[in-house]
């Protein structure tokens, strides 16, 4: 078996571009997941920002208030589409 050296990584910047690929992998892994699981679609804060026409402090206020369901991996944010639908009520006018 050959012997591989990383001469321009250094071992913190090696572990480092591991780590970093790690969490992409399982990042997306979990989005698929949960995809199946649910059934539903998963967005993100920009996405449901777009959606509802609003911007991103409001989909945080959303959140604090209990109005929006985030849920979450690392510091990623996903919703359910499904509960952006549910969290919607009929104005009687």
């Amino acid at each position: 078996m050959e012997a591989v050296q990383f001469i321009t990584y250094t071992p913190q910047q090696l572990e480092d571009v591991i780590i970093k690929r790690l969490d992409e992998l399982l990042e997306s892994y979990f989005k698929k997941a949960m995809q199946k699981q649910q059934g539903d679609s998963l967005l993100g804060r920009s996405e449901v920002a777009d959606l509802l026409k609003v911007n991103l402090s409001t989909i945080h206020n959303w959140c604090k208030s209990g109005k929006l369901k985030p849920y979450g991996m690392g510091n990623r944010v996903y919703f359910l589409k499904s509960d952006i639908e549910k969290s919607l009520i009929p104005l009687h006018l």
